[in-house]
């Protein structure tokens, strides 16, 4: 492969996966406001004894459950970028060492 077309795939995948670890400090700043949300609630739900407390409760535990899905997600997805970056490096790296 040209050495110029794996610099900007790498140069491509390098800014991918710097906005996805951004993202993924903000989804999981996110989840760790929404465990203690869902604890809150939770007990809040046991107290009060309603069942306006027990959707309350429900609905903050399916929003950190979706978090914590795009958390997996994201996390996934970084892990696969990272060894596609590791391979255009490689690949370069072959490139570039005199045969």
């Amino acid at each position: 492969m040209e050495t110029t077309l794996l610099k900007r795939r790498l140069i491509d995948v390098s800014d991918r996966l710097r906005r996805l670890q951004d993202d993924l400090a903000v989804v999981t700043e996110q989840v760790e406001f929404y465990e203690d949300a869902v604890d809150e609630a939770r007990l809040q739900a046991l107290a009060a004894e309603t069942p306006l407390s027990d959707a309350r409760a429900r609905d903050i535990r399916q929003q950190a459950d979706a978090l914590l899905v795009r958390q997996k997600f994201l996390t996934t997805t970084i892990e696969g970028l990272r060894v596609e970056q590791d391979a255009l490096l490689d690949r370069m790296s072959q490139e570039m060492t005199p045969q």
